[in-house]
């Protein structure tokens, strides 16, 4: 700590304030870990998600897996290749879109309603509605807007929405105390409360909701696509080939290979990448 106290800005905060030395040394923490004291001369830690090249290498590496094969698979099957990854690229969007609504509602609804008496009467309430099918619904939006993208994208939001949800609210119940302390002391609020403070923590439970909730998000799109009808998309593709139990079988493993490469390139390197800053 004595290259801390050589600085001429964070550590007269500290001073000043007649603080324990227990709670300086977690404000110097705090500040390390989320950047509320850029001043402080202090080593950076390397920002990365992979922790080598070769880490790099043979993540990205599995991004060529999914695709190989969709191509072997439609020569095998005697589809056109064009055809497949065009329903294959339409199911994801539908599925992103839903996704990019689903996260911000979830966030701004955890962050709105995780504490006080808001959560006291929000909480149960939310609790009710995750626990309702959600298939229920889709005969009612089907009758409201057809076999559309809306319809699909609506049913996805309400369906991907909770696991987001409900893991950012059990993020932010873990705030430490001495971190709670250091917001006051910082007299952080606005938009800047939220950057450097709810944002932060709430990134783990953000990443294991999307984990969650995207997983269950595939299983709804290509159910939906089939019951509402759509003419694109995997639900079409299984739909048109359901009496062929070998296309059938292999399409079901490059579904699933499609999902494991989503979630080993992008999902689980965010999620330790998270919880080793968290830790820190």
């Amino acid at each position: 700590m004595s290259h801390l106290r050589d600085s001429n800005s964070g550590p007269q905060l500290y001073e000043s304030c007649a603080l324990p030395t227990e709670l300086r040394w977690h404000l110097c923490i705090f500040e390390l870990s989320y950047g509320c004291y850029h001043r402080i001369n202090m080593p950076k830690v390397k920002a990365g998600i992979y922790h080598s090249r070769t880490h790099l290498l043979v993540t990205l590496l599995f991004i060529v897996v999914p695709f190989l094969f969709l191509l072997i698979f439609s020569r095998l099957a005697n589809i056109a290749s064009g055809a497949l990854l065009l329903n294959v690229a339409i199911s994801a969007a539908r599925l992103s879109i839903a996704y990019i609504i689903a996260a911000i509602l979830a966030w701004i609804f955890a962050v709105s309603f995780y504490q006080g008496r808001q959560a006291a009467i929000a909480l149960p309430i939310f609790d009710v509605l995750q626990s309702f099918p959600t298939f229920a619904l889709l005969p009612l939006a089907t009758l409201f807007w057809g076999p559309s993208n809306f319809t699909i994208i609506f049913f996805l939001v309400i369906t991907v929405i909770w696991p987001l949800f409900f893991s950012i609210v059990s993020s932010l119940k873990l705030i430490r105390h001495d971190w709670r302390e250091a917001v006051k002391i910082y007299n952080l609020s606005g938009f800047a409360y939220l950057k450097n403070f709810l944002w932060p923590v709430t990134i783990p439970g953000f990443i294991t909701g999307s984990v969650v909730g995207l997983g269950e998000g595939w299983e709804a799109l290509i159910a939906t696509e089939i019951i509402v009808g759509m003419k694109s998309g995997l639900g079409s593709f299984f739909q048109t080939h359901s009496t062929n139990i070998h296309i059938t079988i292999f399409g079901v493993l490059g579904f699933l290979i499609l999902i494991f490469t989503v979630n080993r390139v992008i999902w689980l390197p965010l999620l330790e990448r998270s919880h080793k800053r968290m830790e820190d």
